[in-house]
């Protein structure tokens, strides 16, 4: 942050620090540490959160058919609840980190708490993969339950699209194609702080892009370098979402944290959905950094904007209230 009082930090998101530090734990950035060490660090941080997740009575395993490869993909399902509405989901991770196991708190979480089941998908990673192997797996696989749901246990005709950080520019960026090519397949859409550009010139990145709130302009470079295959794909609309018309799109959650240089891309959306008549909610959380939202277990906060996401997705597919 440049000058001015520095903003106020929710009190148990220092206290999380503590305790990952504590467990010889930190998160490590790409653009100084190697990738396979920020991965296995990830990874890590990811099991010790996991520690008193219980696994629901059905999560399984599953590969989704795509051109020339099967995703690998993990199912949760809301226990008791027949056919459920499938919310399909992209983990964050500057589209270059981030396993399944590491969600598995959160995602078990927003299962129990909505009653709609979860798919989480294991895209392909940048470098090894770059723009747009993410994206089409985000594609194939929500088309793959919009088609093929029934088989799967979960209702085709009541389909999410979510994601955090880099998987909700996924997300984002495969509802904008479905709404393009085909007829509707989703009926609502959870982003949690997404990357909707790759720029850093907003006044939120001005003020808190230096690193120490979770994201920095150094890595959003090393992101653009990594995960594009050459440099103009930086404004292509897959990419630079914001570029995009939102209209028709399904109505809408967003998150972000105060703290969140990516805090004013959420406004700008949200703007966008405003403008065309998109219904939505944007929640800003005080005192939260951007890449919260799997400390739940830790932070109150979290845990609360947690909660909302899951009453955002069970409101998306409650019966209508009969007329008066």
């Amino acid at each position: 942050m440049t000058g001015g009082a520095v903003p106020w930090i929710d009190p148990q998101l220092v206290a999380m620090g503590d305790w990952l530090k504590a467990r010889g734990l930190a998160a490590l950035n790409p653009v100084t540490s190697p990738l396979a060490d920020c991965r296995d660090m990830l990874d890590r941080i990811g099991a010790a959160l996991n520690q008193a997740s219980r696994a629901l009575p059905d999560e399984r395993d599953i590969l989704i058919p795509a051109e020339r490869r099967d995703i690998p993909c993990r199912l949760y399902m809301p226990e008791g609840i027949g056919r459920p509405p499938v919310l399909v989901y992209a983990h964050g991770g500057s589209f270059a980190l981030g396993t399944l196991p590491a969600w598995h708190q959160v995602l078990r979480d927003l299962v129990r708490r909505s009653g709609v089941a979860v798919l989480s998908v294991d895209y392909r990673l940048a470098p090894e993969h770059r723009f747009p192997a993410g994206f089409d797996d985000m594609l194939a696989a929500i088309r793959h339950v919009a088609h093929h749901g029934a088989t799967m246990g979960v209702d085709p005709a009541r389909v999410a699209a979510g994601g955090d950080s880099a998987g909700a520019n996924l997300a984002l960026g495969a509802a904008l194609a479905l709404r393009d090519t085909s007829a509707p397949v989703l009926s609502h859409l959870l982003l949690i702080y997404g990357v909707y550009s790759l720029g850093t010139d907003s006044q939120s990145w001005l003020k808190f892009g230096g690193g120490q709130y979770g994201l920095s302009t150094a890595q959003m470079d090393w992101i653009a370098r990594h995960y594009l295959a050459e440099a103009g794909q930086a404004r292509d609309r897959r990419v630079h979402l914001l570029d995009s018309p939102v209209d028709a799109l399904p109505p809408a959650h967003l998150v972000v944290g105060s703290l969140d240089p990516l805090q004013d891309d959420s406004h700008a959306l949200a703007a966008r959905f405003a403008a065309a008549g998109i219904p939505h909610r944007l929640v800003c959380y005080a005192g939260l950094t951007h890449g919260f939202i799997r400390y739940g277990s830790l932070i109150d906060t979290v845990d609360r904007a947690v909660s909302d996401c899951a009453a955002a997705l069970g409101a998306a597919f409650a019966p209508p209230r009969p007329a008066a």
